[in-house]
Parts: C-alpha cells; sequence; structure tokens
C-alpha cells in the first residue's frame, strides 16, 4: 500500500512538473499581424508566408458595396449604406485591438483552411483575450458557427448576448 501512494505522489509531481513547464495552449501557434482587411479578416505572416485569416464563429458586415453587402440588405432589410457604415466600423474596431507587427496567437479548429484557402483560425491577443470574441462582445458581428469549427460555440453565444444586452454594435 505505501508503494502505491508512493507512486501515486510521485506522479501528481511529474504532472505539476510538467504543467508548470509545457505551454497552457500547445494548440495556438505565433503569427505576426500584416494588416486588418475588415471585421473577420486578417493579412498575418505564419511560418514565414503571407496567409490570409478568416476568423472562426463570427461574420462581420462587409465594408464595400459587393454582392455579399447586397445579399446581407435583402436578408437584413437594411440599406447598403447602413451595412457598409457596420462593416467600416468592425474594422476600426478590430484596428484599434491588434495593430502591424503585433504577435498573435492562432489556435485551429477541425478544419484549418476555408473553400478560399485561408487560414480558419480563433486569434488570440497579446494580452490572452480572445479577438474573435471581443468583437461579438463589443457587437461588431454577427455569431457564424459551423460545423465542424464549433469549438467555442458557447463563448460566442454568451459574448453576444452581453452585447445585446448592453444594446452595443449591431
Amino acid at each position: 500500500m505505501h508503494i502505491k501512494q508512493s507512486i501515486r505522489s510521485t506522479l501528481i509531481v511529474f504532472i505539476f512538473i510538467a504543467a508548470a513547464v509545457l505551454p497552457l495552449k500547445a494548440e495556438q501557434e505565433p503569427a505576426t499581424l500584416i494588416r486588418v482587411i475588415d471585421g473577420n479578416v486578417l493579412k498575418v505572416e505564419y511560418k514565414g508566408k503571407k496567409e490570409s485569416v478568416r476568423l472562426i464563429g463570427i461574420n462581420a458586415p462587409e465594408c464595400k458595396i459587393n454582392r455579399k453587402a447586397k445579399r446581407e440588405a435583402v436578408r437584413t432589410r437594411q440599406d447598403l449604406l447602413t451595412i457598409t457604415s457596420m462593416g467600416i466600423e468592425a474594422a476600426r474596431y478590430v484596428k484599434r485591438q491588434v495593430r502591424k507587427g503585433d504577435t498573435i496567437m492562432l489556435e485551429f479548429d477541425v478544419q484549418v483552411r476555408d473553400k478560399y484557402g485561408r487560414l480558419l483560425s480563433y486569434v488570440y491577443l497579446q494580452d490572452g483575450r480572445m479577438l474573435n470574441e471581443e468583437i461579438l462582445r463589443a457587437g461588431h458581428a454577427y455569431i457564424m458557427t459551423a460545423a465542424p469549427n464549433v469549438k467555442h460555440r458557447d463563448r460566442f453565444q454568451k459574448a453576444r448576448s452581453e452585447a445585446r444586452k448592453s444594446r452595443r454594435g449591431l
């Protein structure tokens, strides 16, 4: 019995030591921000290559009048100027959160790329906050979770609910 307790104690100490030296979120990978494209797309340098990153789980309004903005106008019954104004404000919000040259951390879900070849990611700021979640919390995007990339769906629903209750953003 004493041997089992000794092994158990040693194992617990080993786990604590391993937790102290291993990164908390091993699935996160660093990237450097090149620029903010809009409220849900960033251009980054990742593993030595320039890549577009589509933020998972959110959809910000369009910044420019295009087919997608026109579809959104029909769906939401808002005029194009209102939609593009909200899109511009969403992009401005993101630019206040992260700046060119900042190191951000990318966390991937089940799918790593979308049909356009963009990286699909949850983006973490230098202070540890998740950018996707913060955009929702500020009310500058809608939730757009699509299987199989649903890892943080509950967090996103809570953040969007906070924005609605506080009448922030969209």
